[in-house]
């Protein structure tokens, strides 16, 4: 059932502030109904997710299998009373449940309900966990536990015995299975073996076995309570989202802040936005949830993030028009770390002042990211958040034609997938006013429309990866060399596509070759000549055509910025942007790393959020931002403006127009801010 096709005026489609409070069944005894929602409400939530059923049952379950809490009390309905006390103080319920795992005693008896790995065995979870614990073990999406068995039936007997509001799959996911079931399936839907190695399996299949599973669950559900919204998870990488939303009302997605991966492993600064990101580019949907751990991975999940790096963190959800999903350890009694609850209870405050203002606004961009869930994907990502360029992303099912003429430029990162209906898709594009900056390696199959559309001639040969080698500006007034102009070289590595640029295309930067292999580039200094100074060799190539223009950089930036950071290939990034949208920004702010900005329209004017992410992650304390200052053309605002306002911290804040500009200037960022750009009426 398609969201948009929902009432709109359904609970679920207004704003929501969602607390988690994750259970442990040995906790059971501390929970006390009332006390526990008066707790939420005063930390600031509207909707409570609430576990119900799946791996245990947190009520008296009577269908066969269902493990049901052994620490229930025996003298009343606990679920039953939770639920009652919840509606009391107006929060809403939503059942989390979860059919992924079931313990060992359901196995002896169902063995056909289980994952089986390549050599037949099941998938134990915590086989040398201490304590008197049974066994789990992952369940098989595809067989009976996941689907008619079992699922299906708890979900009828909890909602036909509890005001339910809504219901919430956790961790739905296909999880890879050779058991005979999923090698059958497999063989039917792609007419060809399951491979013995999960990651041989086609793109799609896990994607498409959660779609099944989640269309069966779903109509289970609409069956017995149509009102009921169920809610289910979508992942930024190796996900489809189509298949996400043909199953569900509400998307969640995790972006999770593991900082117990240790400091080299920490998560990218921008995981929550770019997730966010993705789960608004599903049109007329109800906007994405972004929950967010307050523990900094799930082996210190009692413990808390430190204060500064979960602000940051927590404020990325709504500042990219995703809804707040906080999810604890336990209830606010059994909290270790009360820093947590003064966190939540903080940034709920401040969420609720913006949503009203955020309800139906629509992201404003004049540029596009085509989303494939690779590393060249992220490279740009990160280059656009670094450089405060709004972007929107476009997963590959939904940038079509109309949709990408919806915005003056429109990148394709390295290995995007090409295909002839997307060449022509692009080259009506640019002849009707668009730009387009494509990276990097070539698809051989249609490599000759390709090279048509970029400006450079058919025959190329790919390097081998390149180190010490350089890229040059060259001319004069070159638009990529703006802020760089005391430098002729830049550092460059990696492969390049050996091209030569076509009749009409302008060469604006070239290869200098490496003058020494890695192993010798200092030994001796009085060697460090280049060898060659100057190639024809293009690294970048523009062409301007129909109404709109080319830039191709036959090498990767995206793999310049996810490696090394440097402040010139953002620069470079920065000026290819202002190269083919002729210097017209939506926006232009003072260059700060770690500074997210994001911008909307609603019915009053634009809306600007910015995100103070500076300082090295994890960040142990707030680096306040000074004196920020900020450019929006009128033409953005559609009329002029009347006022402009923080309306988390800054209050109102002069502003002046030139020059059909108008200009202001945030004197203080802490974390978050949202600016407020009021049009004058006419």
């Amino acid at each position: 059932m398609e969201v948009g096709n929902m009432d709109a005026q359904a609970w679920w489609r207004q704003p929501l502030r969602i607390i988690q409070p994750n259970l442990q069944v040995k906790d059971t005894r501390f929970i006390d109904p009332e006390r526990l929602a008066g707790q939420l409400k005063e930390m600031g939530a509207n909707t409570v997710v609430f576990n119900v059923g799946g791996i245990y049952a947190w009520y008296r379950s009577e269908i066969p299998f269902h493990h049901v809490n052994e620490y229930l009390p025996k003298d009343k309905d606990l679920l039953e009373e939770v639920i009652a006390a919840f509606h009391k103080e107006g929060l809403k319920f939503v059942a989390r449940v979860d059919f992924s795992k079931a313990d060992d005693a359901v196995y002896q008896m169902r063995p056909e309900w289980f994952v089986r790995n390549g050599d037949g065995h099941p998938q134990i979870i915590g086989a040398q966990r201490p304590g008197s614990w049974s066994l789990l073990m992952s369940t098989c999406i595809n067989a009976g536990y996941r689907n008619e068995e079992v699922a299906a039936p708890v979900l009828t007997e909890a909602l036909g015995r509890y005001a339910i509001d809504g219901v919430f799959f956790n961790n739905p996911g296909t999880i890879p299975c050779q058991c005979g079931r999923c090698r059958d399936k497999y063989f039917d839907i792609f007419g060809s073996p399951m491979p013995e190695r999960s990651q041989d399996y086609d793109r799609s299949w896990g994607s498409l076995c959660l779609k099944h599973n989640m269309e069966l669950l779903n109509g289970v559900i609409k069956e017995t309570r149509p009102d009921v919204p169920v809610i289910s998870y979508y992942n930024l990488f190796n996900e489809r989202l189509d298949d996400r939303k043909a199953a569900a009302d509400l998307l969640c997605t995790e972006p999770q802040n593991v900082l117990s991966q240790g400091h080299r492993q920490i998560p990218e600064f921008w995981k929550p936005a770019l997730s966010i990101k993705l789960g608004r580019s599903r049109s007329g949907a109800a906007a994405p949830l972004g929950i967010v751990h307050s523990c900094p991975g799930m082996d210190w999940r009692h413990t808390g993030l430190p204060p500064a790096d979960y602000a940051f963190w927590l404020a990325q959800i709504p500042a990219y028009g995703g809804q707040i999903w906080h999810s604890l350890t336990g209830v606010p009694d059994t909290i270790r770390d009360k820093r947590i609850v003064k966190t939540v209870t903080h940034f709920n405050k401040q969420v609720a002042k913006i949503e009203q203002e955020m309800q139906g606004a629509n992201s404003l961009a004049d540029v596009a990211l085509l989303w494939s869930a690779r590393p060249s994907t992220e490279g740009w990502a990160d280059g656009l958040i670094n450089r405060q360029i709004p972007f929107d992303i476009l997963p590959e099912e939904q940038a079509g034609l109309e949709t990408l003429l919806r915005y003056k430029a429109v990148i394709v990162p390295e290995q995007y997938p090409i295909g002839t209906e997307e060449v022509a898709r692009w080259r009506e594009y640019v002849n009707r006013g668009g730009h387009l900056i494509v990276e990097g390696m070539l698809h051989s199959a249609v490599r000759g429309e390709l090279c048509e559309l970029l400006g450079v001639l058919p025959a190329l040969t790919v390097s081998e990866p390149l180190a010490a080698s350089y890229l040059r500006f060259e001319g004069t007034g070159n638009p990529l060399q703006t802020g760089l102009e005391d430098t002729e070289l830049i550092a460059h590595r990696g492969r390049v596509v050996y091209c030569k640029p076509a009749a009409g295309s302008a060469v604006l930067a070239t290869l200098v070759p490496p003058f020494s292999p890695l192993e010798s580039v200092g030994a001796p200094p009085e060697r460090a000549s280049l060898s060659v100074e100057r190639t024809d060799i293009p690294l970048a190539v523009h062409r301007r055509a129909g109404g709109g223009g080319v830039l191709y950089l036959p090498f990767s930036l995206s793999g310049l910025l996810n490696d090394f950071k440097l402040g010139e290939h953002y620069q470079l990034l920065d000026n290819a942007i202002d190269l083919v949208l002729n210097g017209d920004r939506l926006i232009r702010m003072t260059p700060v790393t770690g500074l997210q900005v994001a911008l909307y329209r609603n019915k009053e004017g634009l809306l600007l959020h910015l995100v103070n992410g500076a300082g090295r992650r994890p960040l142990t304390g707030a680096i306040p931002l000074y004196q920020i200052e900020a450019a929006l053309p009128l033409a953005a605002l559609q009329g002029s403006a009347s006022s402009v306002s923080g309306l988390l911290e800054a209050g109102n804040l002069p502003f002046r127009i030139e020059e059909d500009v108008v200009r202001f200037t945030v004197p203080k960022l802490d974390v978050w801010e949202v600016v407020k750009i009021v049009k004058q009426k006419e």
